[in-house]
């Protein structure tokens, strides 16, 4: 399927290994990440990295795809579904990006209640190892 140029790059991304350098060319340095298990925005580049990456390393696995792509230039809603732990999650990433192709906020929520429980519990630990890896 072909998308427009914001979402086609996710996808490039996405689905093309995840290497931390790509992704940061697709974030603007104001980026604002707003996670399912985290109470306040998270603000900036850096930080928005490293919980889409923590995500991808966490959801992006076989059973990942992408069911529904509303794709709106500037704005897009990415409906997906996974297999975490024998538990069945769907979500949705709502990307915002601004004139020059750059994410300004990225916006992920899920259900049900156990798939948020997982997705918290393994975020932590992924979090922690990216931490202590980088200390």
């Amino acid at each position: 399927m072909a998308y427009q140029r914001n979402v086609q790059n996710w996808m490039d991304v996405f689905h093309g290994g995840r290497e931390p350098e790509d992704l940061a060319l697709l974030l603007a340095d104001d980026a604002v990440m707003l996670s399912p298990v985290v109470h306040t925005p998270l603000q900036g580049k850096t930080i928005t990295m490293a919980y889409l990456l923590a995500a991808s390393a966490i959801l992006g696995n076989k059973s990942f795809r992408y069911v529904r792509v509303f794709d709106c230039d500037d704005r897009a809603v990415l409906e997906f579904e996974t297999t975490l732990d024998g538990i069945h999650v769907n979500g949705v990433d709502m990307i915002e990006w601004n004139c020059d192709g750059e994410i300004t906020e990225f916006k992920v929520m899920l259900r049900p209640l156990k798939a948020i429980q997982i997705v918290h519990q393994k975020m932590g630990e992924v979090l922690e190892q990216m931490k202590s890896a980088n200390a």
